[in-house]
């Protein structure tokens, strides 16, 4: 089957700035208490349900990764860019990183008590995002946690230049309540919705909104369409 254009050019451009990606958000957690609020109450609500393994999906250098795993999950990180991926390894050598697409998961059926996507649906195409959420759901356990954020709005970036070096990546901005539509239609039950003003980072000052959003797979699955 032939690779679409979007993961390949993805990959190409994350390998392309990886190390100077690595350095810029080394600390990115650091200055963003939302976040790291949202993957504190994600990790109760996974270890409240008995634990288990934990996919971080678009992983990249293995920032959030690692800080699930302080605080007590059982995760490993996946992603398409083998440059971002080496980073992790090196960053964070005792935990575990695969290469791979979120949007054609080949991880066993009802084996992940959550998965975390954090700023990483934002390059997948909107045609896709059902079936994206639809593995996702298969790759969890009834019961299991899903944590998103994303860029809150309703146009697409395009960025062709990224640390003085060519790139081609488009940042999908969506409504939240379009992306918790699309998750209910996949499966998920919703349970909370967050969005926050943009806020300064290392790089400068975040252009939109950001958008948090947390969702569980029932644990007595009823049928999707």
């Amino acid at each position: 089957m032939t690779e679409p254009a979007f993961l390949r050019e993805t990959r190409t451009s994350y390998d392309t700035v990886a190390t100077e990606f690595a350095e810029q958000f080394a600390d990115e957690l650091a200055s963003k208490p939302f976040d790291r609020a949202i993957l504190a109450a994600f990790a109760e609500l996974v270890l409240r349900g008995g634990g288990g393994p934990v996919a971080d999906l678009g992983c990249g250098t293995g920032t959030v990764t690692a800080h699930l795993a302080g605080l007590g999950l059982d995760v490993f990180g996946i992603d398409l860019s083998p440059g971002l991926l080496a980073v992790a390894r090196r960053n964070h050598s005792g935990l575990r990183f695969e290469e791979g697409s979120m949007t054609a998961l080949t991880l066993p059926e009802g084996r992940l008590a959550g998965i975390t996507a954090w700023y990483s649906i934002i390059h997948v195409p909107d045609e896709l995002l059902p079936v994206t959420f639809s593995g996702f759901r298969r790759a969890l356990a009834p019961g299991g946690h899903l944590a998103l954020v994303f860029q809150a709005g309703d146009e697409s970036l395009v960025r062709t230049t990224a640390f003085g070096k060519a790139i081609s990546l488009t940042f999908r901005r969506r409504r939240p309540e379009q992306v918790a539509a699309l998750l209910t239609e996949a499966g998920f039950e919703v349970r909370a919705q967050l969005v926050r003003e943009p806020e300064p980072y290392a790089g400068g000052t975040e252009s939109t909104r950001q958008a948090y959003l947390v969702a569980r797979r029932p644990a007595l699955d009823r049928p999707t369409a």
